[in-house]
């Protein structure tokens, strides 16, 4: 081998000494050696994230949430039942009473106020007698269907509260108007603090 090959293969040997003090000098620095998980070893107790959390404590499932049900309140009745003529229950009354027998309101502990009322045909007093007997009738009806006769208010008021013209402008009978006005009006509320007024009617005659 000649000298000059021999200084050069000197010179590589210095230098892959030296490169391996820099590799054994940098294994003390840097980040630590990644430990292999032992597979025969049990789970560690660990916290899962859910739990670890601080805003796991705060949060909570609203579907656990009970929410009260509100109870709607009962709504108070008005009712008009027509008569063509006399005290008789038509079947079209009747078909509206059978209505007021479903409402909730005749389930609650109220007062049934019936206000039996006529046209301006005949004398007064024999209208009033009409309008009582009208009351009475859908009164009987109530009764004979289960509704207390102590909750029944019967007041009569003959032609004194229209709701239609009873004549027309030439003075001629509105037929019509006479019609709707041979009524019983039928009111089932709470009674007010004042008792002798309960249904809010006017006592009348």
């Amino acid at each position: 081998m000649s000298k000059p090959m021999t200084m050069v293969a000197a010179g590589a040997l210095v230098l892959s000494l030296a490169a391996c003090d820099v590799r054994r000098a940098g294994e003390g620095e840097g980040d630590p050696p990644v430990e292999e998980p032992d597979p025969t070893a049990e789970p560690s107790a660990t916290p899962s994230a859910t739990e670890s959390s601080p805003a796991a404590s705060i949060l909570r499932d609203d579907s656990a949430i009970d929410v009260p049900l509100v109870e709607e309140p009962t709504e108070p009745v008005d009712l008009t039942i027509p008569f063509a003529s006399g005290s008789d229950i038509s079947p079209a009354a009747e078909r509206l009473l059978e209505q007021l027998l479903r409402e909730d309101a005749l389930a609650e502990d109220w007062p049934v106020i019936l206000a039996g009322h006529t046209d301006s045909g005949g004398n007064d007093q024999a209208n009033l007698r009409s309008s009582r007997a009208r009351a009475e009738a859908v009164a009987a009806w109530l009764v004979e269907r289960g509704v207390a006769d102590s909750r029944i208010r019967v007041i009569a008021f003959g032609e004194q509260n229209p709701i239609a013209p009873n004549a027309l402008p030439d003075g001629t009978p509105n037929e019509s108007g006479r019609r709707a006005n041979r009524r019983v009006e039928v009111r089932i509320a709470p009674p007010p603090a004042d008792d002798d007024d309960r249904a809010g009617f006017d006592q009348g005659a």
